[in-house]
């Protein structure tokens, strides 16, 4: 992540009443805070995340609206209220004999005020309505100046205690202050921006749950992990690949990519790029400073001729005309070398692999981050790291036609064709080289883990990704509500086990001594009606996954100030949200069955009969 303000990038601007503003900070663009004013984007462009600044008006004797960066001593003494501390708790006089609702100490000086007898009344604000929004539209520096004179209106302003006060005062800043602090756009700001407008399209999920799905799917960068070949001497075991099914826009992936570390554009490229750029945009030097020197008669310093670029010329005569015009044909710029071709989804190790049911995957929250998925950035790096296939592909390749091969045209017939055309078969084979690769590497399976958060049925989701996983791997399903999931559980219990494995190798002889005893179940006996019977009851195989688990957390705001902290009373309702967590085993193959020595040991009798 990006330590400062960078051109074209998302960044949050948090307002004073708490809300969250996600603007793109373009160049020569001005940005809107409603209320608060309009500032340009590029007193924003290079600064360092998490300022608060104060909006100046243009009354102020300046031709624009500008910024002003707020210092932090200002800012923690308007949260802990020092300045506007009540006259009452520092003057040293005695309490009145009736006030037995104040804190009085044994010598009657007075420590503590009690608010319980002050009165709240509109009354008591000698400022109307009208005034307030007179002095609003005057544009009163910002907004320091308004809150000020409301406090001088109110007539029981004395009467407050420092706590109700310092409320008080915070209340009336929310709501006049013209400030905003600039955040960093992260998945958790993210996941709190669309919670308060659009929580359906993210399945209600909340940060803390997305810190859950993080820590129980054991998301962590497998850059440098170990891969391992299966025993098909083709297929890859490990590397730090997941296989995701994501309905909430992408929230989902870019958590996880975030905890990767693939989600965010490194600098050192960007700065790479910029400086390219710079290289191959370098403009001529002007002519004025030639023109002022040959006015004046003195010498003007030229830069050496290019070797490469100066080509000899046969003498002719100078004209004195053709000297003082500037060359009529400017010598072209220098190409940039081509960039070599880096292919989409080719990383191997530390990826994600997106299931998704349409022609394209719906991860529109991935803008925000920098990465579009229709027109992605060759420099980001979830270009190579994030794959996608759609279900059609792995489960049916051959009805898939984005799998089936491109006509494959000869050299020789490929060389008479047109530029475009040649173009367009070279981008069909690319596009297929890449659709079979990905669909390939899928079907062999080896992923690391198993996350889940779709609308989906759950039970069909898993009966064909949880084979894809490897022994070891973490399954993590989400769902906003619990039944689903408590399905899942049934589907996986132990109970359900052993009735599988008695159903596929049959009843277990068990001797006890001279005595045979058999399970009442008879698997020669069963019919091709029951087959399909217990098939209704194992819609799962339930030895796939050992110790399923079922969970929810949900993390509580706290008030953090001097002697105020406590819990907030209130929060935002809404899907609780559950989470479904389970290991991969590898079932052994055949029969275990557990034996031992059931005869009892002889004792042995000494001739006196004693043991």
């Amino acid at each position: 992540m990006h330590s400062y303000v960078r051109p074209n990038t998302h960044v949050a601007l948090r307002l004073p009443s708490g809300l969250v503003k996600i603007v793109e900070i373009t160049p020569n663009t001005n940005i809107n805070l409603g209320k608060f004013g309009t500032f340009n984007s590029n007193l924003l462009l290079g600064r360092p995340y998490y300022l608060t600044y104060e909006l100046l008006d243009s009354d102020d004797g300046r031709c624009k609206t500008e910024l002003r960066v707020v210092p932090a001593s200002e800012l923690h003494a308007e949260a802990l209220g020092s300045e506007h501390a009540p006259a009452a708790e520092t003057s040293d006089e005695s309490a009145e004999p009736n006030a037995s609702f104040d804190i009085v100490a044994e010598d009657g000086q007075l420590i503590m005020r009690n608010n319980r007898l002050t009165v709240d009344d509109a009354s008591r604000q000698a400022l109307s309505m009208a005034e307030i929004e007179a002095l609003k539209k005057a544009g009163a520096g910002s907004g320091k100046d308004i809150i000020a004179k409301i406090m001088a209106s109110h007539n029981a302003i004395d009467e407050k205690t420092s706590f109700s006060l310092a409320k008080y005062t915070l209340r009336k800043s929310k709501k006049y202050l013209k400030r905003f602090t600039a955040l960093p756009l992260d998945v958790g700001l993210l996941t709190e921006y669309v919670l308060e407008k659009e929580a359906h399209k993210i399945m209600e999920l909340r940060e803390d749950l997305l810190g859950l799905i993080n820590a129980w799917a054991n998301v962590h960068s497998g850059a440098a992990s170990r891969v391992l070949t299966a025993e098909d001497r083709v297929s890859q075991v490990g590397g730090g690949r997941w296989l995701v099914v994501d309905d909430t826009g992408g929230l989902v992936t870019a958590a996880l990519a975030e905890r990767m570390g693939i989600l965010y554009p490194d600098e050192e490229d960007d700065e790479s790029e910029e400086e390219a750029e710079a290289a191959g945009h370098a403009v001529a030097p002007t002519e004025e400073p030639r023109e002022k020197a040959e006015a004046d008669g003195t010498d003007v310093p030229m830069p050496d001729a290019n070797q490469h670029t100066t080509a000899p010329q046969s003498a002719k005569p100078i004209d004195s005309s053709s000297t003082a015009a500037p060359p009529s044909n400017p010598l072209p710029r220098p190409r940039k070398p081509p960039r070599p071709h880096i292919p989409q989804m080719s990383a191997q190790t530390n990826t994600l692999t997106i299931l998704h049911p349409n022609n394209q995957p719906n991860l529109s929250y991935l803008k925000y981050f920098g990465y579009d998925y229709g027109a992605p950035t060759v420099s980001h790096p979830l270009y190579k790291h994030l794959k996608s296939l759609s279900w059609l592909s792995l489960l049916h390749p051959e009805d898939d036609r984005s799998y089936d091969e491109p006509e494959v045209i000869p050299d020789d017939v490929l060389a008479t064709l047109k530029s475009t055309k040649r173009g367009t078969y070279y981008k069909k084979r690319r596009r297929w080289e890449r659709v079979k690769t990905v669909v390939d590497e899928t079907r062999r399976g080896g992923f690391d883990g198993l996350v889940v958060a779709t609308a989906m049925d759950a039970t069909t989701v898993l009966k064909e990704l949880v084979p894809l996983v490897r022994g070891g791997g973490r399954v993590v399903v989400y769902h906003p509500n619990v039944e689903p999931l408590v399905e899942l559980c049934d589907y996986y219990s132990k109970e359900r086990r052993a009735a599988y494995i008695a159903r596929e190798f049959g009843p277990a002889q068990q001797t006890n001594g001279n005595k045979k005893h058999s399970l009442p179940f008879d698997q020669d006996s069963m019919t091709e009606g029951a087959a399909d019977e217990d098939e209704d009851a194992f819609p799962l195989n339930p030895t796939l996954l050992l110790a399923p688990s079922l969970q929810t957390a949900r993390a509580r705001h706290w008030q953090v100030l001097p002697g105020r902290t406590h819990p907030f009373m209130t929060s935002k309702g809404g899907a609780e949200g559950y989470l479904f967590t389970a290991t991969r085993v590898l079932p052994v193959e055949g029969r275990v069955e557990a034996r031992g020595h059931h005869g009892k040991k002889k004792r042995k009798v000494d001739g006196s009969g004693n043991l």
